[in-house]
């Protein structure tokens, strides 16, 4: 089955990478691709955490040398001070402090040409209408034109349009982000002041928000975020220019920004929001990007999600391919991965949402996260927006900019005063007797190693439900916590038998393992 290609559906940022990926591997991959490239996209702002992605595509100095503005962070009119308040990516990210606003069309044309070198197949002007299954239910074939071609393994990348999810009826929409965005570029307007005049600019107003990304060239793309039935009402009465116009002279900084620019493109208007696949993966087939998931756009990010879940997913096809018996457990992890980046984006969303209480309209009211909020309790919120995460930036901008429900603030407090607490018991967990906490369990599952899922050890808490990590030697030690023996007794029993020196490196990597665990509340301990 070696010569059966994989068919990769869409030639955006997820199947560009995910083909180029696959087509390293040596598979044989054909990307079908709708329309002909360079197309127009909105989606401009993207996030240091794509940077490393994009190195290791080979891109990144095609993307350096394209004249991108440099995006140095945020700067935003939100929350309870009408002034403008900036967060900068090297705070939290000493790795990769910029990052960059592209040109979509440009910049998605880079990717799709790197696959391209990769050895891919890219067919455009060539729109997969539909996904055949065999009498398994495996995905064996993609429709296109008056043909099928088969398949090895099918990879949906078809964005928003989401060709499998609306097949299957996998899509569940998200009620809590019942939005729309009208949006259109203009040229010749102001830039905030330096160092932020490449950040995005975000602009709360009473009817949602408005977002300012500057372009090269003087363009800057200019969108406003509202709920889905007044932007519909209102584009019924205005037209979509209009509208976008009445929007952007509800905020201020913005109508400022763009006094003396020219409308030079759109307006657009997005109407299917915020959703996610109920499934992400089957027999022969996987989603990735905006066709398994997409999130309100506050936080820029789409390209960051569609990059992460592409290279996942490459991963996955890789390992399930070399082997099928892998296939299952490797499918529920990559969907809890995807699941718990989407995740963190989507609390955060809400978390925003609901602290930004300075208009009292509609839009923001039914957007509050309230203390009975039945979808999660306020400690899991927290937990999944911002306990165990890498440090995006967002996280104390929010808590400190923003009103955030008062169980939400306790939930920190309590998080917060715990860590405290066990910190300063560091001194004696040696001779302690440590214990899984309640609710934590180790697993054997898929982990990702060298751009392939190998059998390997999860770690199952509140703050890592995908399944965290371990290594064979952290795995054993875990093992050993009866809350019996004490830290040291273990740490000795898994040494038995090692030369002094291995010894010696194993006891302070365990012990070293052991208080990041405790510190985190995945051990507890009896005195």
């Amino acid at each position: 089955m070696i010569d059966t290609p994989i068919i990769v559906i869409g030639g955006g940022p997820a199947g560009s990478c995910a083909s180029a990926r696959l087509a390293r591997k040596g598979y044989p991959v054909i990307l079908l691709e709708r329309e002909r490239f360079p197309r127009a996209h909105v989606g401009e702002s993207l996030l240091p955490a794509s940077i490393p992605i994009l190195r290791d595509l080979g891109v990144l100095d095609d993307v350096e040398q394209a004249g991108f503005v440099v995006k140095r962070g945020a700067t935003m009119v939100w929350g309870v001070d009408r002034e403008p308040w900036s967060w900068h990516f090297c705070e939290t990210n000493a790795s990769n402090p910029t990052s960059y606003q592209v040109w979509r069309p440009q910049f998605d044309a880079i990717l799709l040409d790197n696959a391209r070198r990769c050895g891919v197949d890219v067919r455009e002007g060539c729109a997969a209408t539909g996904v055949a299954f065999d009498d398994t239910g495996r995905a064996v074939a993609v429709r296109c034109g008056d043909g099928e071609l088969p398949a090895q393994f099918v990879v949906d990348a078809s964005g928003q349009g989401g060709l499998l999810s609306r097949q299957l009826g996998l899509r569940r929409w998200d009620d809590f982000f019942r939005n729309l965005a009208v949006y259109g570029y203009f040229q010749g307007g102001q830039r905030l002041a330096a160092p932020d005049d490449g950040n995005i600019l975000i602009e709360s107003q009473p009817d949602g928000w408005l977002w300012h990304i500057p372009l090269r060239d003087g363009w800057a793309s200019v969108g406003a975020v509202v709920d889905a039935a007044t932007g519909q009402d209102g584009i019924r009465r205005l037209g979509a220019r209009r509208f976008l116009e009445s929007q952007i002279a509800a905020a201020p900084r913005t109508a400022r920004m763009l006094e003396s620019a020219t409308p030079v493109s759109g307006p657009e208007v997005v109407r299917d929001w915020s959703y996610r696949c109920q499934s992400l993966y089957g027999p022969g087939y996987i989603l990735v990007g905006d066709a398994g998931c997409f999130i309100d756009p506050l936080f820029s990010s789409g390209v960051h999600l569609a990059l992460t879940s592409a290279t996942l997913a490459a991963a996955a096809v890789t390992s399930t391919l070399s082997d099928p018996s892998m296939a299952g457990p490797v499918g529920q992890v990559y969907q809890r991965l995807y699941y718990k980046e989407y995740g963190h984006f989507r609390e955060l969303a809400r978390l925003f949402y609901s602290s930004n209480r300075t208009a009292d309209s509609y839009f923001w009211e039914a957007r509050r996260l309230l203390d009975n909020d039945p979808s999660l309790t306020p400690r899991q919120s927290f937990i999944q927006a911002v306990a165990g995460q890498p440090p995006y930036g967002y996280e104390r901008a929010v808590l400190s900019r923003g009103l955030a429900p008062a169980a939400f603030g306790d939930s920190v407090a309590a998080v917060e005063t715990e860590r405290v607490r066990r910190r300063a018991g560091l001194a004696s967990l040696a001779n302690a007797r440590p214990r899984l906490a309640d609710g934590v369990r180790l697993q054997r599952q898929p982990v990702l190693a060298d751009a392939e899922f190998v059998w390997g050890y999860g770690l199952i808490t509140g703050g890592h439900p995908e399944g965290l990590p371990c290594s064979p030697l952290v795995a054993s030690l875990l093992n050993r916590l009866d809350g019996c023996a004490t830290a040291s007794e273990a740490i000795a029993a898994l040494c038995q038998g090692m030369a002094p020196a291995a010894a010696q490196q194993v006891q302070r990597a365990a012990i070293q393992a052991l208080q990041i665990l405790y510190v985190d509340g995945a051990v507890n301990i009896t005195n």
